[in-house]
């Protein structure tokens, strides 16, 4: 599968939910397979909180392939030999779209705490500029989980004639306090770190080292993306072998699986990224803008399809069933699959074989 990693340059202003004005701005995208003549078979992927627009396959040189790479190529349920596929980087995020450690034109002062707030609904403002740019005016249909699928019901709200089918998995109508709480945890162990800096670090200062903040407030996430089921499976109460059990700062194995994946990531996620993108995560609210809920539902004319997974303890699946409730009430096109996993919110991304046949399906 051939991957074409571009990153677009837009000089017009982008107009913001909350008044400011973006101006300019990059998008950092990648798209496989080939545009039919009549461009009738786009699909876009929206990523997630922690994902970028690298959504398939392996780049030259390096093993790691795609954040759902399971799901798209050649053959898989996302068949590239037949779709035209574009993921895109947020804007607000670290991967190449502009962000808070973008530099502020016409200086080159970076942004930093001066990028303003970014929402769902100005992410996808941003990305239907993009495809305005290639010449694409409507979409085969609109794949995401978690905060993709956030964006990929917003779309469905704010443009209701752009896509055939709406893929929304892991997601909600509006976060809820519990998980706006888990966030807490991480924003304030950011700001709280000393080498925060209240956001004036030097560019790239944590790629050796790391922001502990950073790390720290990884960990809560972490543990709201999984289920206590999978935790047990996965570690049990096994001891680190290696670590006296009556040490004070000895280690389950749970203990150093968070250590090494949130130190890790905090080498490679910019912590100003992560307070903006989970602002837009905590903000996110279907109805805003709309006289109610119910009022933006009833704007939706694509095919919605609808999976949540039954350990989701982030957005939980009674979320997306209400969503599923609302528009067989006001009688439009929906489906809605409650897959059962131990593996929780991350079930998305992780076992991709009890849901993919569904996605076949609605794309054939």
């Amino acid at each position: 599968m051939k991957i074409k990693t571009k990153t677009a340059h837009f000089s017009s202003p982008l107009y913001l939910e909350s008044g400011r004005i973006l101006e300019p701005y990059e998008i950092a995208y990648e798209t496989y397979g080939e545009l039919n003549e009549d461009k009738s078979n786009a699909v876009l992927i929206c990523h997630a909180l922690s994902g970028s627009h690298h959504a398939a396959g392996v780049y030259e040189g390096e093993q790691k392939a795609g954040w759902w790479d399971g799901l798209i190529g050649e053959g898989k349920a996302i068949d590239t030999s037949k779709y035209f596929v574009i993921c895109t980087n947020v804007v607000g995020s670290c991967f190449g779209s502009t962000g808070p450690m973008s530099e502020n034109y016409p200086s080159e002062e970076l942004y930093r705490l001066r990028f303003p707030v970014i929402t769902v609904k100005d992410m996808i403002r941003a990305q239907m500029q993009l495809l305005s740019s290639l010449g694409i005016y409507h979409l085969r249909a609109i794949v995401g989980g978690s905060m993709g699928g956030m964006q990929a019901l917003q779309f469905a709200v704010d443009y209701p004639n752009l896509a055939d089918d709406i893929i929304s998995l892991a997601a909600t109508y509006a976060t809820r306090p519990w998980t706006i709480a888990f966030n807490k945890v991480a924003v304030e162990a950011i700001r709280r770190d000393p080498r925060f800096e209240h956001g004036n670090y030097a560019k790239d200062a944590f790629k050796e080292e790391g922001l502990d903040g950073l790390a720290v407030g990884r960990i809560a996430g972490h543990i709201s993306y999984l289920a206590p089921g999978s935790m047990d499976d996965k570690f049990g109460r096994n001891y680190v072998s290696n670590d006296g059990l009556f040490e004070l700062f000895g280690r389950y194995e749970v203990e150093r699986y968070m250590e090494y994946n949130t130190n890790n990531f905090s080498r490679i996620f910019d912590p100003l990224s992560y307070l903006y993108i989970v602002k837009a995560i905590n903000t996110f609210n279907l109805s805003r803008g709309y006289d109610s809920l119910h009022d933006a539902i009833s704007r939706i004319k694509a095919n919605v399809h609808l999976i949540s997974f039954s350990s989701d303890y982030l957005f939980f699946p009674s979320e997306m069933e209400h969503i599923a409730k609302m528009m067989n009430r006001n009688g439009q096109p929906y489906t809605y699959l409650e897959v059962q996993s131990d593996y929780g919110h991350d079930a998305f991304l992780v076992e991709l074989h009890k849901f993919e046949e569904n996605i076949k399906e609605v794309l054939q």
